[in-house]
């Protein structure tokens, strides 16, 4: 908050509490935000209501709003919410202002909240505008039903739009909202106390633009609720409906009539008609219905929508985004908002349908990808603990049962009911959310960028490879050590092994790759041979030619390790292994305690050859191309990076408060941004 907030905090309570009720709006609420801080009126704290948002939008509450307070989506209404607000405010005038509002000027609240000073007057409701990125139709009905003309109402001209309104609590205590009502509660509220002789003012001068980003079922929905509390409420009647279809025709011949003005006749028809449809059919079926819903789960379905966007792989070679809803969370498992993912070259095993579980039928289709990520926690079920909202994670790729004979003996990659998180049966992280066990999920340091973080099952992965390499060596034994293949895995292998002060060398045939590690204490090579002077060769290719070689070639009671997960069918001769006491390991995936010291590891590797290369969602085929040219070393997805984006810029300007970071991220002028 600005100094003159604190100001006004430290001499009174504030004249005004600006309730803002909010479900997903992480778009749109630091926007909000932004505008409040420019008010010229700023006697007044903030108050978020949270239904059950499983985004980022609590997190951005906790940082800028005075207060938050959290409903369960099972309880919503818009009344109920608004009541809660209001219990959580110690203002005398109460704002109310839909989280994906923006003021229009400096002077929205001021407008808004002057009026009840006079006795007389029980609520405000100001104007609302579309933008350039509104619905055509609804763009115009803002028009129609909000004009530059300030009108005081009496019955029984009952109207009020609680997206832009004010109230006064002292009256609020005597009739709160109705927490029954689908929709209208500000309808009713007006209707209450203009018919005991109070007035309702509409106040252009207090304007904001309303961003409806919404669905066409979404579109439907709202209507439909709408038409239920109108005929609850007593202000609309089913022998009104002849009337709202000629309304609504009138209407879509004026909307048609202004796209041709506007050369955008092509453009718009089409949105147009789907809009009066969807909002004539939802007005219809509201009104019609008796009674509200008396079924809780439908009830939900008509408030919310758990919907988000993911990577789907239907088959071999058929994968798209698409939206998907979200299912419900169980106990013991954590939503988790992904920031980025790794590509792996099991990513395009599972879409071209080599992997062995897809090739003899043992896994199947559809399947969202990815296993390498990072991201925050947004959502806890009931027996989840040690785990909070906004906590910074990553999580294990294999999930064991737990009790099987191969668990038992922490042979976790043996168990006969393993799943692999975007692999094998469970849908993983190529999309804005994925659901993990929470015993899987580890948390990642303040000291580590979520970029880097998600590098953390690799680093895993080659510990576990490593430990067992490690298992029959002195804790003082030196090794000379080989690592054959400077991808990743590979990359990661040799890094640690030096680290830990063994003699390390690394062969690959691609310059490129051996020049990420120029400055560090590693050997690099480009010629496979002179292997007889390593005590330990680690095979991070599954190239079958490779690993022949690295047998024949090896000096005597050498240690393989295999990390490679490809090899095809060849023919070996082990005489080699056994007359010259050689051994073979070999190891995949990782257990909790290779995550953990993995975690602790991060920040002491050199990771920036890991984030170099980015790709959104939607560009996943050019991310696969990419990979398959081998020019990077690790390329990712960024699904959401304000995530890391706010973390970083905490960091490198030394600055608290996501309110802070969040604005540094918005560059462009407030209100320039609100007219776009």
């Amino acid at each position: 908050m600005d100094g003159d907030r604190t100001l006004v905090s430290e001499m009174a309570m504030p004249e005004t509490s600006v309730v803002i009720r909010a479900y997903n709006e992480e778009k749109h609420l630091p926007a909000l935000f932004d505008g409040l801080a420019a008010q010229t009126y700023q006697d007044f704290e903030t108050v978020v209501v949270d239904s059950g948002s499983f985004d980022m939008t609590r997190e951005i509450a906790r940082e800028r709003a005075d207060r938050l307070a959290r409903i369960d989506q099972h309880h919503f209404t818009f009344g109920h919410s608004l009541n809660v607000g209001v219990q959580h405010g110690t203002g005398r005038f109460i704002a109310i202002v839909s989280a994906h509002t923006l003021p229009v000027d400096a002077d929205w609240l001021a407008h808004l909240v002057k009026p009840l000073k006079d006795e007389r007057m029980a609520m405000v409701y100001g104007r609302q505008m579309g933008r350039s990125d509104s619905k055509f139709s609804e763009f115009l009905d803002f028009e129609r039903t909000f004009g530059p003309e300030r009108k005081v109402l009496t019955s029984p001209d009952f109207f009020a739009n609680n997206a832009n309104s004010a109230v006064r609590r002292d009256l609020w205590e005597k009739h709160p909202f109705d927490e029954a009502l689908p929709g209208l509660e500000d309808i009713e509220w007006a209707k209450y106390w203009m018919e005991r002789g109070y007035q309702v003012v509409y106040e252009p001068a207090a304007g904001i633009y309303h961003i409806h980003a919404e669905s066409w079922a979404q579109v439907r929905r709202r209507y439909y609720r709408e038409g239920q509390a109108a005929r609850w409420i007593g202000v609309h009647r089913r022998r009104d409906l002849p009337g709202d279809a000629w309304r609504e025709t009138r209407y879509f011949w004026g909307d048609l009539a202004r796209a041709c003005r506007q050369q955008q006749f092509k453009q718009k028809a089409p949105e147009i008609a789907r809009f009066r449809f969807e909002k004539l059919i939802g007005t219809v079926k509201g009104v019609w219905d008796g009674s509200f819903m008396d079924n809780p789960l439908k009830r939900q379905r008509v408030f919310f929508e758990k919907r988000y966007r993911a990577l789907v792989i239907h088959g071999p070679g058929r994968a798209s985004v698409e939206e998907l809803e979200l299912p419900p969370l169980k106990p013991g498992d954590v939503l988790i908002k992904v920031a980025y993912v790794g590509v792996c070259g099991t990513d395009l095993e599972v879409f071209e349908g080599r992997l062995e579980p897809y090739r003899t039928d043992k896994a199947g289709y559809p399947l969202t990808p990815g296993h390498e990520f990072s991201g925050r926690v947004v959502e806890v079920g009931a027996n989840v603990k040690g785990i909070c909202e906004g906590d910074r994670v990553t999580a294990e790729c294999v999930q064991s049962c737990g009790t099987c004979a191969a668990c038992r003996r922490q042979n976790w990659t043996a168990c006969e009911q393993r799943q692999e998180l975007g692999v094998l049966g469970l849908n993983g992280a190529y999309a804005e959310y994925v659901i993990v066990p929470w015993r899987s999920v580890h948390h990642i340091p303040e000291d580590v960028p979520l970029q880097r973080a998600s590098v953390c099952e690799l680093v895993a992965v080659a510990l576990k490879g490593l430990k067992r390499l490690e298992l029959n060596w002195k804790p003082d034994d030196f090794k000379r050590c080989v690592v054959v293949g400077a991808g990743s895995l590979g990359h990661l292998c040799a890094q640690i092994l030096a680290l830990r002060g063994h003699c390390v060398a690394v062969y690959d045939r691609d310059p490129a790759r051996l020049s990420y590690f120029d400055g560090m204490a590693v050997q690099t090579r480009q010629a496979l041979d002179d292997l007889t002077e390593f005590d330990a060769l680690i095979d991070a290719t599954g190239d079958p030619d490779v690993l022949d070689k690295m047998l024949h070639n090896s000096g005597p009671g050498s240690v393989l390790l295999l990390l490679g997960l490809s090899y095809a069918r060849h023919e070996f001769n082990f005489g080699a292994l056994a007359n010259h006491d050689k051994t073979i390991i070999g190891s995949g995936g990782a257990s909790a305690s290779e995550f953990e010291e993995a975690v602790r590891l991060l920040p002491q590797l050199n990771l920036d050859a890991f984030i170099q290369k980015f790709f959104r969602l939607e560009e996943f085929e050019q991310a696969w191309s990419l990979f398959r040219q081998r020019r990077y070393l690790k390329i990712q997805m960024a699904i959401d990076d304000l995530l890391d984006r706010v973390h970083v810029l905490r960091e490198d300007q030394g600055q608290s408060g996501l309110s802070v970071t969040v604005s540094s991220l918005r560059k462009e002028a407030f209100y320039d941004r609100c007219q776009s």
